[in-house]
């Protein structure tokens, strides 16, 4: 496939309702397969938000200054995931909290990519986390300090493990996806000759030629 048909994403959440239990998106970053950024904005979760995590989440109560409105970030973010092929890391929660589904089939999970474990030294079917592989893999410390997580450096750290393997992952995927059925035949003989046939020919006609 072509780099350009693959984007990484990532979502910081903060936490809203009773408790803040509640996890809505307020930072959202898309980069292409090179690792350049192509989105990254702050969004106003649609409920009030009750607990910052910023230890976790990196937002602070200025960060919403420069806020967009959920619906408005999830239009312009869904308009650039269409038709591409998403990497991220336990990226169901990225779409959870984007309110979105991505076709299965175009999406690749670094925390479901057993060959990625297999290289790391690790438990293949183990849940691994992001810090960890890039850790292992690429030699790199993420998630450090107090200041919380940066959803840039993570989905550029998903798609660099994601690139490591690429090759490997998506030929033993082709060959385990099942066979296509053969599409309908177009042979033009086959067409012909069902028009010969005066099955398919239409009832007044035929009772004109009597």
């Amino acid at each position: 496939l072509r780099p350009s048909k693959y984007v990484a994403i990532d979502c910081e959440m903060v936490g809203t309702g009773p408790q803040g239990r509640l996890s809505e998106l307020a930072r959202c970053s898309v980069v292409n397969y090179e690792g350049d950024v192509i989105y990254d904005k702050y969004v106003q979760p649609e409920l009030p938000i009750v607990d910052y995590r910023t230890r976790w989440s990196g937002i602070t109560k200025r960060h919403m200054k420069s806020a967009i409105p959920f619906k408005a970030a999830q239009a312009e973010i869904l308009k650039i995931l269409k038709d591409k092929i998403v990497v991220g890391h336990a990226i169901h929660n990225d779409f959870q909290a984007l309110k979105y589904f991505h076709p299965k089939d175009r999406t690749r999970d670094t925390s479901r990519i057993p060959v990625l474990n297999q290289k790391a030294g690790l438990p293949v079917r183990a849940s691994v986390s992001l810090k960890s592989l890039a850790r292992h893999l690429l030699q790199k410390k993420i998630q450090v300090g107090c200041k919380g997580h940066s959803s840039v450096e993570d989905a550029q750290t998903a798609m660099e493990l994601y690139r490591l393997v690429e090759v490997q992952w998506e030929t033993g995927r082709a060959r385990s996806l099942p066979p296509r059925p053969p599409s309908p035949g177009t042979d033009p003989t086959t067409d012909s000759n069902q028009y010969m046939d005066d099955r398919y020919w239409p009832t007044d006609l035929m009772a004109s030629d009597l």
